[in-house]
Protein backbone atom coordinates (compact mmCIF):
# COMPACT_ATOMS: atom_id res chain seq x y z
CA UNK A 1 0.00 0.00 0.00
CA UNK A 2 1.23 3.48 -0.91
CA UNK A 3 0.19 6.47 1.19
CA UNK A 4 -0.48 9.90 -0.22
CA UNK A 5 -0.98 12.85 2.10
CA UNK A 6 -3.27 15.49 0.64
CA UNK A 7 -3.49 19.00 2.06
CA UNK A 8 -6.76 20.42 0.78
CA UNK A 9 -7.37 24.09 0.01
CA UNK A 10 -10.13 25.82 -1.91
CA UNK A 11 -8.12 26.07 -5.14
CA UNK A 12 -5.41 23.41 -4.88
CA UNK A 13 -4.41 20.05 -3.47
CA UNK A 14 -0.84 19.68 -2.17
CA UNK A 15 0.06 16.01 -2.40
CA UNK A 16 2.93 13.94 -1.03
CA UNK A 17 3.25 10.36 -2.27
CA UNK A 18 5.30 8.27 0.15
CA UNK A 19 7.21 5.83 -2.06
CA UNK A 20 9.24 4.13 0.67
CA UNK A 21 8.21 4.25 4.31
CA UNK A 22 11.60 3.15 5.64
CA UNK A 23 13.74 5.70 3.79
CA UNK A 24 11.08 8.41 3.63
CA UNK A 25 11.48 8.69 -0.15
CA UNK A 26 8.61 10.71 -1.50
CA UNK A 27 7.33 12.67 -4.49
CA UNK A 28 5.43 15.94 -4.35
CA UNK A 29 2.65 17.15 -6.67
CA UNK A 30 0.28 20.12 -6.59
CA UNK A 31 -2.96 19.96 -8.58
CA UNK A 32 -6.10 22.07 -8.81
CA UNK A 33 -8.97 21.17 -6.51
CA UNK A 34 -11.21 20.33 -9.46
CA UNK A 35 -12.33 17.19 -11.29
CA UNK A 36 -9.58 17.75 -13.87
CA UNK A 37 -7.05 18.18 -11.07
CA UNK A 38 -8.04 14.78 -9.65
CA UNK A 39 -7.64 13.23 -13.10
CA UNK A 40 -4.17 14.81 -13.36
CA UNK A 41 -3.28 13.47 -9.91
CA UNK A 42 -4.36 9.92 -10.76
CA UNK A 43 -2.38 10.07 -14.02
CA UNK A 44 0.69 11.27 -12.11
CA UNK A 45 0.29 8.49 -9.52
CA UNK A 46 0.05 5.94 -12.36
CA UNK A 47 3.37 7.27 -13.73
CA UNK A 48 4.86 6.42 -10.32
CA UNK A 49 3.72 2.80 -10.94
CA UNK A 50 1.00 2.99 -8.30
CA UNK A 51 -2.48 1.74 -9.16
CA UNK A 52 -5.59 3.31 -7.62
CA UNK A 53 -6.25 0.06 -5.72
CA UNK A 54 -2.79 0.25 -4.09
CA UNK A 55 -3.23 3.89 -3.05
CA UNK A 56 -4.45 5.15 0.32
CA UNK A 57 -5.03 8.92 0.43
CA UNK A 58 -5.15 10.68 3.78
CA UNK A 59 -6.70 14.15 4.03
CA UNK A 60 -8.10 16.39 6.71
CA UNK A 61 -11.74 17.38 6.90
CA UNK A 62 -11.77 20.98 5.62
CA UNK A 63 -15.35 22.15 5.65
CA UNK A 64 -16.60 21.57 2.13
CA UNK A 65 -13.37 21.80 0.16
CA UNK A 66 -12.32 18.17 0.66
CA UNK A 67 -15.66 16.69 -0.38
CA UNK A 68 -15.29 16.85 -4.16
CA UNK A 69 -11.79 15.36 -4.06
CA UNK A 70 -12.79 12.61 -1.63
CA UNK A 71 -15.80 11.58 -3.72
CA UNK A 72 -13.89 11.58 -7.02
CA UNK A 73 -11.03 9.55 -5.52
CA UNK A 74 -13.37 7.03 -3.88
CA UNK A 75 -15.23 6.67 -7.20
CA UNK A 76 -11.87 5.93 -8.86
CA UNK A 77 -11.26 3.03 -6.46
CA UNK A 78 -8.80 4.79 -4.15
CA UNK A 79 -8.97 4.22 -0.40
CA UNK A 80 -9.62 7.60 1.23
CA UNK A 81 -9.34 8.48 4.91
CA UNK A 82 -10.67 11.77 6.22
CA UNK A 83 -8.99 12.71 9.48
CA UNK A 84 -9.90 15.18 12.20
CA UNK A 85 -7.47 18.13 11.90
CA UNK A 86 -6.84 18.11 15.67
CA UNK A 87 -5.52 14.54 15.46
CA UNK A 88 -3.14 15.50 12.66
CA UNK A 89 -1.97 18.54 14.61
CA UNK A 90 -1.16 16.36 17.62
CA UNK A 91 0.59 13.81 15.39
CA UNK A 92 2.65 16.61 13.83
CA UNK A 93 3.72 17.83 17.27
CA UNK A 94 4.78 14.29 18.11
CA UNK A 95 7.04 14.33 15.06
CA UNK A 96 8.50 17.66 16.25
CA UNK A 97 7.29 19.39 13.08
CA UNK A 98 7.07 23.09 13.80
CA UNK A 99 6.66 24.39 10.26
CA UNK A 100 3.09 24.79 9.01
CA UNK A 101 2.89 24.98 5.23
CA UNK A 102 0.70 23.14 2.74
CA UNK A 103 3.66 21.09 1.50
CA UNK A 104 4.76 20.11 5.01
CA UNK A 105 1.17 19.27 5.95
CA UNK A 106 0.93 16.85 3.02
CA UNK A 107 4.12 15.09 4.18
CA UNK A 108 2.74 14.82 7.73
CA UNK A 109 -0.53 13.40 6.39
CA UNK A 110 1.34 10.78 4.33
CA UNK A 111 3.36 9.75 7.40
CA UNK A 112 0.17 9.68 9.48
CA UNK A 113 -1.34 7.24 6.99
CA UNK A 114 1.75 5.04 6.83
CA UNK A 115 2.17 4.81 10.61
CA UNK A 116 -1.45 4.69 11.81
CA UNK A 117 -3.20 3.13 8.81
CA UNK A 118 -6.50 4.96 9.39
CA UNK A 119 -9.80 3.38 8.50
CA UNK A 120 -11.30 4.02 5.09
CA UNK A 121 -13.94 6.69 4.71
CA UNK A 122 -17.23 5.39 3.31
CA UNK A 123 -19.15 7.96 1.25
CA UNK A 124 -22.86 8.40 1.82
CA UNK A 125 -25.21 6.92 -0.79
CA UNK A 126 -26.34 9.47 -3.43
CA UNK A 127 -29.84 9.75 -1.95
CA UNK A 128 -28.44 10.53 1.49
CA UNK A 129 -26.16 13.21 -0.02
CA UNK A 130 -29.19 14.80 -1.71
CA UNK A 131 -31.12 14.75 1.56
CA UNK A 132 -28.12 16.20 3.41
CA UNK A 133 -27.81 19.01 0.84
CA UNK A 134 -31.54 19.74 1.13
CA UNK A 135 -31.27 19.98 4.91
CA UNK A 136 -28.30 22.35 4.66
CA UNK A 137 -30.23 24.48 2.15
CA UNK A 138 -33.31 24.49 4.38
CA UNK A 139 -31.26 25.64 7.36
CA UNK A 140 -29.78 28.47 5.27
CA UNK A 141 -33.27 29.60 4.22
CA UNK A 142 -34.52 29.47 7.82
CA UNK A 143 -31.56 31.58 8.98
CA UNK A 144 -32.05 34.07 6.13
CA UNK A 145 -35.74 34.44 7.00
CA UNK A 146 -34.91 34.92 10.66
CA UNK A 147 -32.43 37.70 9.82
CA UNK A 148 -34.94 39.40 7.52
CA UNK A 149 -37.65 39.25 10.18
CA UNK A 150 -35.23 40.79 12.70
CA UNK A 151 -34.47 43.58 10.23
CA UNK A 152 -38.19 44.12 9.67
CA UNK A 153 -38.83 44.27 13.42
CA UNK A 154 -36.06 46.85 13.78
CA UNK A 155 -37.45 48.87 10.88
CA UNK A 156 -40.94 48.80 12.44
CA UNK A 157 -39.51 50.12 15.72
CA UNK A 158 -37.60 53.00 14.11
CA UNK A 159 -38.14 55.79 11.62
CA UNK A 160 -37.33 53.78 8.51
CA UNK A 161 -38.07 54.98 4.94
CA UNK A 162 -41.00 53.33 3.16
CA UNK A 163 -38.65 52.07 0.44
CA UNK A 164 -36.78 49.99 3.03
CA UNK A 165 -40.06 48.63 4.45
CA UNK A 166 -41.09 47.59 0.94
CA UNK A 167 -37.74 45.89 0.37
CA UNK A 168 -38.02 44.01 3.66
CA UNK A 169 -41.58 42.92 2.88
CA UNK A 170 -40.44 41.58 -0.47
CA UNK A 171 -37.53 39.78 1.19
CA UNK A 172 -39.96 37.82 3.35
CA UNK A 173 -42.39 37.14 0.54
CA UNK A 174 -44.16 33.76 0.61
CA UNK A 175 -42.31 32.67 -2.54
CA UNK A 176 -39.05 32.80 -0.60
CA UNK A 177 -40.16 30.37 2.07
CA UNK A 178 -41.94 28.13 -0.45
CA UNK A 179 -38.74 27.52 -2.42
CA UNK A 180 -38.12 24.57 -0.10
CA UNK A 181 -39.23 21.21 -1.59
CA UNK A 182 -42.62 19.95 -0.54
CA UNK A 183 -42.74 17.42 2.27
CA UNK A 184 -43.76 14.74 -0.21
CA UNK A 185 -40.46 15.14 -2.05
CA UNK A 186 -38.52 14.80 1.20
CA UNK A 187 -40.38 11.61 2.17
CA UNK A 188 -39.80 10.14 -1.29
CA UNK A 189 -36.06 10.58 -0.74
CA UNK A 190 -36.27 9.02 2.72
CA UNK A 191 -38.37 6.08 1.50
CA UNK A 192 -35.84 5.33 -1.26
CA UNK A 193 -33.27 4.31 1.38
CA UNK A 194 -33.39 0.88 3.05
Amino acid sequence: MFYLGMDVAKAKLDCCLLLDEASGKRKIKVVKNTQSGIIDLLAWVAKQNVSPEALHIVMEATGVYHEQAAMALADAGVIVSIINPAQVKDFSRGLAVRTKTDGVDSVVLARYGALLKPKAWVPLPPEARVLQALLVRREAIVQDLHRERNRQEKADATDTPALIHKSLDEGIAPEYSSSWPANGEQFTLCDAQP
